[in-house]
């Protein structure tokens, strides 16, 4: 491509990759300290923000109870949960500093427009530790770009990056297509927040393979990895595993992408969840379902045609948030098999074997109860009960890709480390295609948006800082 031929925009400031969450914490914080602030956003307007449009709430540390939050949280616990959920794979030194940085975010993203509503109860068991956006991720998403358009911040839409012209680890501008045609930005400094891969199926098909078809995205199209692709090619250092990512089990029936937040499925702690051999494969009670639910994703991924079915009773029915889609019901075991195209004799064995192993105990899906099963591999070691009054349910679940985890490697500034060892000069990241420095597996429930506001709020900082000096 000939840069030289290419029609300029007016030059910026800071040039603003990714209009989600991470983007619109760094536009605003940008602008804030002074400095002029271009937005540009692959996505259509009315498809603006990524994943952000899906979201419910944001995990932060925090002293005391609030209005939205029903205990305190302390710095040293989210540590400690993070490091339960990503098995010690994170950068320490950057998860103690978002996880510090994020008290903070309470009252910060409050002054920028978006309001708390009271945590939501049931199977979540968020209250103390989760603030929930009134009016969900379209509403928090809405409120930010408002403030932005009030603050002066420019936002272009369905523009997407085709080139950045990197050299000795500075960025100098960057090439789009826009409706008007090809546009070529210049800026003093850049901050990458355009998402990962997810949407991207050849992609996420050189990680896992053929099994990848059958994944479905949970939320926009528009995360392709585009970006993330061009600074990876011209010299960005890269950080995470490319088949590690938020993945959860989700409805079967969901549309392959932006199917939200309402299929995914909170039932698995309630019953058993057998592959289509009708064999169990997982402990569905090893942990309070926030820590664990976004590890169901891998499971069923790992199974035969990458398909599971949750299987539970009339005595959970109303325990859990449901999806969009009704459960599949029937009378018997043996129905309910032939309505999911499972071989009827090894699933009622499967549950006839399970129902044999529960053991007796007292039943609280608000802690780690007692109500287990013995002898049985794999075990259920909580919230363990037999499956027999009827009518019996069941739901069918494919992966659900949320974010990927491979990205580009940061500091604590939300800079940029080159492959050659080297800080980049001017270009800075944040929100998922940074996840991977604090995400190297597993994942804990809105942890995504800390890692968005807290790096967004810093990346945009730092770029203003350089940008202006």
């Amino acid at each position: 491509m000939n840069a030289a031929s290419v029609p300029t925009f007016p030059p910026v400031d800071v040039l603003v990759i990714g209009g989600g969450n991470a983007g619109l914490c760094a536009a605003i914080s940008a602008r804030r300290a002074g400095a002029s602030v271009l937005v540009v956003e692959a996505a259509p307007k009315f498809y603006r923000g990524g994943n952000t449009r899906h979201t419910r709430n944001m995990r932060c540390a925090h002293d005391a109870a609030t209005e939205s939050l029903s205990g305190p949280y302390t710095e040293d616990e989210f540590f400690d949960d993070l490091l339960r959920v990503t098995q010690g794979n994170t950068n320490e030194d950057l998860a103690r500093m978002m996880i510090a940085e994020s008290k903070e975010m309470l009252d910060w993203i409050v002054q920028q427009g978006v309001r708390w509503q009271p945590s939501l109860g049931g199977t979540l068991s968020l209250g103390r530790t989760n603030s929930f956006f009134l009016g969900g991720g379209r509403s928090m998403l809405n409120a930010l770009y408002l403030t932005a358009d009030k603050l002066g911040v420019d936002v272009r839409y369905d523009a997407e990056v085709l080139d950045l012209e990197i050299d000795g680890g500075r960025c100098r501008a960057a090439t789009i297509k826009h409706p008007e045609g090809l546009r070529r930005i210049e800026a003093k400094s850049f901050v990458a927040a355009a998402g990962g891969f997810e949407a991207n199926i050849e992609w996420l098909k050189e990680a896992w393979g053929p099994a990848a078809e059958n994944f479905l995205i949970r939320g926009t199209p528009y995360n392709r990895g585009a970006l993330l692709r061009l600074l990876i090619d011209k010299g960005v250092e890269q950080v995470g595993d490319p088949t590690q990512c938020h993945a959860v089990a989700i409805d079967a029936r969901a549309p392959k992408f932006d199917g939200g937040i309402i299929t995914r499925l909170d039932c698995v702690v309630f019953g058993i969840v057998v592959n289509n051999r009708a064999e169990r494969f997982y402990d569905e009670g090893e942990d309070i379902w926030p820590k664990r639910y976004a590890i169901w994703g891998r499971l069923v991924a790992q199974q035969p045609d990458q398909i599971a079915y949750i299987v539970f009773d009339a005595s959970s029915l109303e325990l859990f948030m449901p999806s969009l889609y009704r459960p599949i019901a029937a009378a018997s075991i043996g129905e309910l098999a032939g309505k999911l195209g499972l071989p009827p004799e090894k699933l009622e064995e499967t549950v006839a074997t399970f129902n044999r192993a529960v053991q007796p105990g007292t039943f609280d899906d608000k802690v780690l109860d007692d109500c287990r099963t013995e002898g049985l591999t794999p075990p259920k070691t909580h919230w363990a009960r037999r499956i027999e009054r009827g009518p019996f349910y069941a739901y069918p679940v494919r992966p659900g890709i949320t974010f990927t985890y491979l990205g580009v490697r940061v500091d604590a500034r939300a800079r940029m480390h080159m492959a050659d060892g080297s800080l980049s000069d001017n270009m800075f990241a944040a929100g998922e295609i940074m996840a991977g420095n604090v995400l190297g597996r597993g994942y804990a429930a809105g942890i995504g948006m800390t890692i968005g506001a807290v790096f967004g709020r810093i990346a945009g900082r730092e770029a203003a800082a350089h940008a202006c000096r």
